[in-house]
């Protein structure tokens, strides 16, 4: 297995360009390709996830070019996807398999889609009910509730409302508030049980009126989407530097000096850009531009008790931002975290462990006391997924080096971030 060794910091100090953002990128292209008109995206996050996306939207018949560099265009088929009969491999990218799942449940057409083995482990059951509640045919090929599956055309009738969870993944919704148009019928979604990851529906409902469909919703317990709505081309379209991927610069700068980071500022789309008030709540010196965020050394990183629910993914940096506080932290609310790439609450446990840390792992929280020195050279597995990759760098600014398997698990998201975390804390 491929190791990345990091040397000891104590100190971490420059500027940081964000990478696009994988969550408003991936739902860019999907709209893009459904809409009528052309759409020239600017700033198109290059990552794995990315281009499982553009991969299957040109194995799907729509018209996608490279302009040069990050900016793209895509032909929209308004709403009418000409290949009707594919089959997608998707990897592990969960923003690119469950909104596809949607859109194709209600194209139309013969598909089958399939992923990685972990992809095939993480649950599709509640999207795949809801979908067959409108009258998609999807049949498992696999295991139950789980890809791969086959989609074949159906018959969709929405005079009833359409009912989904609400407390296991949030891209449930998303998938099925994005696809619903393509039907032309008047469909409402109602959520039972209480919705996490709030920000990241907000996403959603930012893109779609972007693209001319706007939904009108009742709180986040119900979302109804007009009869005859359809996607229209904005023309042009920038994606917002990566909200979640600036977490690791924040954490650095309060953890080991002064970071800017660029592509980001406090009126952000993302939930995740909230991620910076925890950093407050932790100690850290945080100030905003209208487009950058930047974090300063703090005399002391604080314990917190937190619910994360607003900040899933951020959240994961919080865990290794605790490894330098003068208490022990609580991070709650963050069940969501073992269907992602990984169980990231057994993985983070584990994980920290190796650091020094005494972790409580609960179903949904986690509890971190920090040692009184962190254990040198311990040997980081990253479980395929790129997150705990990131977070655990900033472990080498406590002073101690760290060996990090499978580096590269960051393509997903943000493929150069080792190269960025180095400049910053060798200067």
């Amino acid at each position: 297995m491929e190791q990345l060794h990091l040397a000891a910091a104590n100190h971490a100090k420059g500027q940081i360009r964000l990478p696009g953002s994988k969550s408003i990128s991936n739902r860019t292209l999907l709209l893009a390709a459904l809409s009528n008109g052309i759409t020239e995206i600017h700033d198109l996050l290059a990552s794995d996830d990315t281009s499982r996306m553009l991969e299957a939207l040109e194995k799907l018949g729509v018209k996608i070019e490279n302009l040069g560099g990050n900016t793209w265009r895509v032909t929209g088929c308004n709403g009418n996807l000409p290949n009707k009969n594919t089959a997608l491999f998707l990897g592990n990218a969960g923003t690119a398999f469950r909104p596809l799942t949607a859109a194709l449940a209600l194209s139309g057409g013969h598909y089958n889609l399939s992923g990685v083995p972990r992809m095939h482990e993480r649950p599709i059951g509640d999207l795949v009910n809801a979908l067959r509640q409108a009258g998609a045919i999807i049949d498992y090929t696999g295991n139950d509730g789980f890809p791969p599956f086959n989609i074949s055309p159906a018959t969709f009738n929405l005079n009833e409302p359409i009912q989904i969870r609400g407390d296991v993944s949030s891209q449930f919704l998303t998938a099925l508030l994005m696809a619903l148009p393509l039907t032309k019928q008047q469909a409402t979604i109602e959520v039972v049980g209480e919705l996490i990851s709030k920000p990241y529906i907000e996403i959603t409902l930012n893109l779609m009126a972007k693209f001319g469909v706007k939904v009108q919703r009742k709180g986040w317990e119900s979302f109804t989407i007009a009869t005859n709505s359809a996607y229209t081309s904005p023309k042009t379209i920038h994606v917002e530097g990566d909200a979640s991927s600036a977490s690791y610069f924040l954490a650095a700068g309060a953890i080991g000096g002064d970071v800017r980071v660029d592509g980001l500022g406090k009126s952000s789309i993302q939930g995740d850009v909230r991620f910076a008030e925890a950093v407050e709540l932790m100690g850290g010196n945080i100030s905003y531009g209208e487009n950058h965020i930047q974090s300063k050394k703090t005399h002391q990183i604080k314990e917190i008790d937190l619910d994360c629910n607003h900040i899933p993914d951020a959240a994961m940096t919080l865990a290794v931002m605790a490894l330098f506080a003068d208490g022990t932290t609580t991070l709650r609310n963050i069940a969501s975290w073992r269907v992602k790439e990984t169980d990231r609450l057994t993985a983070m446990a584990t994980e920290l462990r190796k650091v020094g840390a005494i972790v409580e792992e609960g179903a949904d929280y986690l509890t971190i006391t920090p040692p009184e020195k962190l254990t040198p050279n311990a040997v980081i597995d990253t479980y395929d997924d790129h997150r705990m990759a990131m977070c655990f760098s900033l472990v080498s600014l406590g002073g101690v080096p760290i060996t990090i398997n499978d580096p590269k698990c960051v393509n997903k998201t943000f493929p150069d971030y080792f190269e960025e975390f180095k400049k910053l804390v060798s200067l």
